[in-house]
């Protein structure tokens, strides 16, 4: 990101959210409108994250509906002091495991579901440890808002060890927070897992709020 302006992903963003929202509301003429927004959104974003400016219009003009954040969930599964981490094999970097939320899911099912696909660890969601803005910190740009919820969760069998998938994992196991393995930051931020072990250490500490 060297020489560029972080101004202009926020403006290519806002951009796109604005052509998503009034295509969704749009009739007639507006359309086109709309739609010449979400190329210029494209083109700006790509310039400044070195994509393709085609396939980021594709994806921003997959997108339909009201333009909202998305919800990445994140599972917070403690061994001791430890917490569990997954290389994933997309950039090599860890992560708390953790997706996408499905429509389909509750919470609860979402941050289960994607601990055991990606750690395969059966576990149980406790408590909602924090709501964190990926764009408070750094990390790789990208064309969405995404919050992610850090949800804390007990493993069914206290003594079973983790495994990766080796599709979209290759290596999972227990690591200390303040001295992980190299982080897929887009994913998980050392400041998220600060702020998760501060609350697995004090039960008494509320969910932490971006």
């Amino acid at each position: 990101m060297s020489g560029r302006d972080p101004r202009h992903l926020d403006w290519g963003r806002r951009l796109a959210a604005i052509a998503q929202t009034g295509l969704h509301y749009a009739e007639g003429f507006d359309v086109a409108r709309y739609e010449a927004v979400q190329r210029v959104a494209a083109e700006l974003l790509a310039a400044e994250s070195d994509a393709d400016a085609a396939e980021l219009g594709d994806l921003l003009g997959a997108e339909r509906g009201y333009a909202t954040p998305k919800v990445d969930v994140r599972g917070v599964v403690a061994r001791g002091r430890r917490l569990l981490l997954v290389r994933e094999a997309a950039d090599g970097g860890w992560t708390l495991p953790g997706g996408w939320a499905d429509m389909t899911d509750e919470p609860r099912e979402a941050v289960e579901r994607e601990v055991a696909e990606e750690a395969g660890l059966a576990v149980r969601a406790t408590r909602l440890l924090a709501v964190v803005d990926r764009e408070r910190r750094p990390a790789p740009p990208l064309p969405f808002r995404i919050y992610k919820l850090l949800i804390a969760c007990e493993a069914c069998e206290p003594d079973a060890e983790p495994r990766a998938d080796g599709v979209e994992t290759l290596e999972a196991g227990f690591f200390d927070p303040a001295d992980p393995p190299p982080l897929s930051e887009g994913r998980t931020h050392r400041e998220h897992l600060a702020i998760v072990a501060e609350r697995l250490a004090d039960p008494g500490l509320g969910a932490h709020l971006d």
